[in-house]
This record gives structure tokens, C-alpha cells and sequence, in this order.
């Protein structure tokens, strides 16, 4: 008997060692992005994060809506697709329990024109589409000003909307439309404000803008988590994938300064 009970101690014994050299499991996580620079820049920190134990699954939305109200529900576990303001307003209208835990990249905003080769060349009266939403609108909106198209009352601050403008000297008709849609209405417009991920995948570059935003700012994109995950491990690990040289230099190279690291 005791021969036997010893046979099985050893056979416990291997097999608990057995199990304790098989690898971790990868925890997954899924990340919402808008299609374009923020699902191709999740594509190059896959490999890092899962030399941390991260499996990234990518979960493109074709708005900026849906990511928010998807994490906000547990449906993912973060997005990275949006800047400070667009959070803030979402936060404050809609009641999002979540943060930003890090910062990514910035898309400097254009205004685009298929049919006009500079800003002057805009005649009076010309279709001008914007975001409808209140940041990109008003960041749009914000573009505008600063290059004295137009010209915003003061202390609007990121949010400002057309009812906010009191001087309009080419008498510009300003329509909004989804941010999504922005690109291709440019044929039905004199032109139309692009966030850059839209513009990269409708075949636009920053050189091709009429008029362009600063790359400075407070537009400077971010990772977006409930609340309760923002102190989890995985958090800190994503962070650090997304944060490393290897992506960086992935920015750098494949956007040619269209895109912008901000870390």
C-alpha cells in the first residue's frame, strides 16, 4: 500500500508540475477603433502585447458614437479612437463611468476641397461640411476662425457650434454632416473639414488640405477604459505595449506626419 500511495504522490506531484510549467493564458482584450491609422496602429502593438500576455482582438465602428457606448456597456474593454473633448462631451451628455489612461497620437484636422486648389480660390457662398457632432463641428468650426474665415464670439472654448459665429465675410453656407461622410461629400460640396483617419482612408494626405489644423492642442488622441479597469494590470501593460519604441517608430514611418506620436 504504501509503494502504491507513493506511485501516486509522485504521479500528483509530475502532473501538478506539468501544469504549473504549461504557459499563461493570454487575456483578452477588445479594443474599439475607428477603421484606418487607429486599427493599423493596434495592428503593430498586437505582437508587443502579447509579449506581455495580451491578446488584442480589433473591433472597428464606423462612428464615433458606438465605441463609447459599446465600452460604456462592457461590450469591449477599451477604445482608442477619441481626443480629451469629444470624452468630455460624451461623458457629459451621455453619463459614460469611463477614463483615459493614456495618450496616443494626434490626427492634425484639414479642410479638404476637390474642386478648389487653394483657400482663396473658395468663392463667396461656398458649401463648407463640417462634423456633426459638437467637438469635431467645433474644432472644425475652431479651423475656420483661426484662419479668419469666419470669426467665433468669444469664450466659445472647443465646443463652439454655427450659431456661434458672428462674422461670416464670404457668407460661407456651413452644413453637418457624420464625420464619417465628410470625405465623400466632397464632390457635393466646396469643401469639407476631414478628420485625418477618414482622410487616410479616402485616399487624402495633410499636403492635399486647403487649410490645416496645428498639430498642437488639445486634440491629442487617447485610450478610453471603464472606470473600474483603470487600475488593472492590463491596463498598465496595454499602455506600455502601445507606448513602446517599436510603435513609435511604426507612426513615424508609415504616416509620414499625418499622424503623430504623443507620447
Amino acid at each position: 500500500m504504501y509503494r502504491n500511495l507513493l506511485s501516486r504522490a509522485l504521479f500528483l506531484g509530475a502532473a501538478g508540475a506539468g501544469l504549473l510549467a504549461l504557459p499563461a493564458l493570454a487575456e483578452t482584450l477588445r479594443i474599439g477603433v475607428t477603421p484606418g491609422p487607429h486599427a493599423q496602429i493596434l495592428e503593430a502593438v498586437r505582437p508587443i502585447a502579447a509579449q506581455k500576455g495580451l491578446e488584442i482582438k480589433i473591433i472597428e465602428f464606423s462612428d464615433y458614437v458606438v465605441p463609447n457606448e459599446a465600452l460604456n456597456a462592457g461590450e469591449i474593454e477599451a477604445n482608442s479612437f477619441q481626443n480629451q473633448p469629444y470624452l468630455d462631451n460624451q461623458i457629459r451628455d451621455r453619463g459614460y463611468d469611463i477614463v483615459p489612461v493614456a495618450l496616443t497620437v494626434n490626427f492634425p484636422l484639414g479642410i479638404y476641397s476637390t474642386k478648389h486648389a487653394d483657400w482663396d480660390s473658395v468663392p463667396e457662398g461656398a458649401t463648407i461640411a463640417i462634423q456633426n457632432d459638437p467637438t469635431n463641428g467645433g474644432r472644425s468650426l475652431l479651423l475656420l476662425n483661426d484662419h479668419g474665415a469666419i470669426k467665433l464670439r468669444e469664450g466659445v472654448g472647443f465646443t463652439p457650434t454655427v450659431a456661434d459665429i458672428v462674422e461670416n465675410p464670404k457668407k460661407l453656407k456651413i452644413v453637418e454632416i457624420d464625420a464619417a461622410q465628410t470625405a465623400r461629400a466632397l464632390p457635393d460640396v466646396d469643401a469639407a473639414a476631414v478628420n485625418t483617419n477618414y482622410a487616410t482612408e479616402a485616399g487624402l494626405t495633410p499636403s492635399d488640405a486647403i487649410l490645416r489644423e496645428d498639430p498642437k492642442g488639445p486634440y491629442v488622441n487617447l485610450i478610453a477604459v471603464r472606470k473600474v479597469d483603470a487600475d488593472a494590470a492590463w491596463v498598465k501593460d496595454l499602455v506600455e505595449a502601445y507606448h513602446s519604441p517599436e510603435v513609435r517608430e511604426f507612426v513615424n514611418s508609415k504616416f509620414s506626419g499625418s499622424v503623430l506620436p504623443a507620447w
